[in-house]
């Protein structure tokens, strides 16, 4: 089984990304499952029903979320009605929503985990201890096991994936939006990439205009950042191939599409 995992989309020019290229890496990698991260997709905070449902159209069957979920609060009104919309497992149990979905291919299942890191970010739940929990119940169910961690620090999330190898198909980072090279299968058969990157602006900083974030690191001043919605795009993601009778992962291949990474289909 091939999973495609497309990282945060940011905005209009990360949406636009999806729409073009999301059909095209289908086309070329034929991925059983494809999960968007959209977190960043209505103007760089929180996701709207029309571009969550938008996600769905271009051939995503899942889409995670993250610490911006409730920044739209349009999401209140069409979370628990999404049936595959994932936001982080470990937010406080009285929040609307979901932290698991289960995905169907022919006879064969996947669990999509989110869970949210506490490293340099709010203090919720434990994120190791939820995973335990979430493991234990999608293990009555499918081998193959999603987590998108959704965490800040790098150190977090090498060790949420050593915490996790062995135990689910993949663990894969989100949230710092700049992809890394450390794509790898762990000793006990865990997909891992500590951050899958950005889809969207290509010469922006972490997706917003540039300008503001200079002018934040020279003058210390307060600034509103905003996601561009011209220029040149990028699209960041990863392709995992698992074994579908054990659930672990066989390969995993970073995929980066920008004008110095250009797209061959």
């Amino acid at each position: 089984m091939n999973i495609l995992f497309v990282g945060d989309v940011v905005g209009s020019q990360g949406r636009e990304m999806i729409t073009e290229y999301v059909p095209k890496l289908k086309e070329k990698y034929r991925p059983q499952i494809t999960i968007i991260n959209g977190e960043n997709a209505a103007g760089g905070k929180g996701i709207t029903e029309k571009i969550y449902r938008g996600f769905l159209e271009a051939g995503a069957q899942a889409v995670t979320l993250g610490n911006h979920t409730w920044d739209n609060r349009e999401i209140f009104e069409f979370i628990d009605e999404a049936k595959y919309l994932v936001r982080p497992a470990n937010f406080p149990a009285e929040n609307p929503g979901k932290g698991i979905v289960y995905l169907k291919f022919n006879t064969e299942e996947i669990a999509v985990i989110s869970l949210q890191g506490r490293t340099f970010m709010p203090s919720i739940d434990c994120p190791f201890k939820k995973a335990d929990e979430l493991i234990q119940e999608a293990k009555k169910r499918t081998s193959i096991i999603f987590v998108d961690f959704h965490a800040e620090a790098t150190s977090e999330k090498q060790a949420m994936g050593w915490y996790l190898d062995g135990r689910v198909s993949a663990v894969v980072g989100t949230h710092t939006h700049v992809q890394t090279a450390d794509n790898r299968i762990l000793p006990q058969g865990t997909a891992y990439l500590t951050d899958v990157g950005m889809t969207g602006p290509y010469d922006g900083i972490l997706g917003v205009e540039r300008d503001a974030v200079l002018k934040r690191f020279l003058t210390n001043l307060p600034v509103r950042f905003e996601v561009p919605k011209e220029g040149r795009k990028q699209l960041s993601a990863v392709l995992i191939e698992i074994d579908k009778a054990s659930g672990k992962a066989k390969k995993i291949n970073r995929i980066l599409i920008n004008d110095d990474h250009p797209f061959f289909s």
